[in-house]
């Protein structure tokens, strides 16, 4: 038996989810509700947090999911993922980064330990597609993909996704392949509002933003902020940044 905790639980995006704090007798938890329709309830973002638990190893710091619970009603499907609880709060309450946080040297530290084993760990998942890469870059950028080197990444590598003062890493729904360095290249683009912390995320993930495999990368995270813009304001304020570094990014590695 579950008690509602939450006075104002949080809907996800479009409505897609309702979370909030509960208490049972095992103490306090995060309760995450997910609908769909019942053709749509499996798949890569209905079994993403479920098969994170499963196997993703503890180094990456994310919030135990203790139990999953799935049921039908009203032509919809339903799953309760009940996680363990944290006290800590996301850095940014929007995707993108407005001001730079204050972050311990042991958070960037065990970020960078998080994301260099979760691109070795081996999974069939996919995070972004090669099809939609090889089609949405050329046409955005006039760029050429060429060779794409691929490893295991999160996929929506952002600052609403990220916890402080201790690293927990959050929503796991969509993690699986994806070009080399895709998080890291997210996470700094999305950062360039705030140009101190957009310039850690470089030194901290030098080892991979500036090799030539990251490429793909970053105008692959630039190309999903022009396309989403017209339809999400956050998006849109960083059309400007983006692609002035697109032409910075072209003329690197042309």
């Amino acid at each position: 038996m579950l008690t509602d905790l939450a006075g104002e639980p949080i809907w996800g995006y479009a409505g897609r989810t309702l979370s909030g704090a509960v208490t049972s007798a095992q103490g306090t938890g995060w309760l995450r509700v997910v609908a769909e329709r019942p053709d749509k309830a499996h798949g890569k973002l209905w079994d993403g947090p479920k098969i994170a638990q499963e196997l993703l190893p503890p180094v990456i710091p994310r919030p135990v999911l203790h139990d999953v619970h799935d049921w039908q009603d009203a032509g919809w499907a339903y799953r309760a993922e009940l996680y363990q609880h944290t006290d800590a709060t996301v850095i940014s309450r929007s995707p993108v980064l407005e001001n730079d946080p204050a972050l311990s040297e042991t958070w960037w530290s065990d970020l960078r330990t998080a994301l260099d084993t979760l691109a070795e760990t081996a999974t069939e998942r996919i995070a972004v597609r090669e099809e939609y890469i090889r089609r949405a870059v050329p046409e955005y950028t006039g760029c050429d993909v060429g060779h794409i080197e691929w490893s295991t990444a999160h996929g929506d590598f952002h600052w609403s996704n990220l916890v402080g003062p201790d690293l927990t890493i959050l929503d796991w729904e969509g993690w699986g392949q994806a070009p080399v360095a895709f998080d890291a290249a997210q996470l700094y683009l999305y950062s360039l509002h705030a140009p101190a912390t957009a310039a850690r995320v470089r030194r901290t993930f030098a080892h991979i933003l500036d090799s030539p495999a990251a490429r793909v990368a970053e105008l692959t995270v630039c190309v999903q902020i022009l396309q989403a813009a017209a339809r999400t304001p956050f998006y849109k304020g960083l059309v400007s940044p983006v692609k002035e570094y697109l032409k910075t990014a072209y003329e690197r590695t042309a």
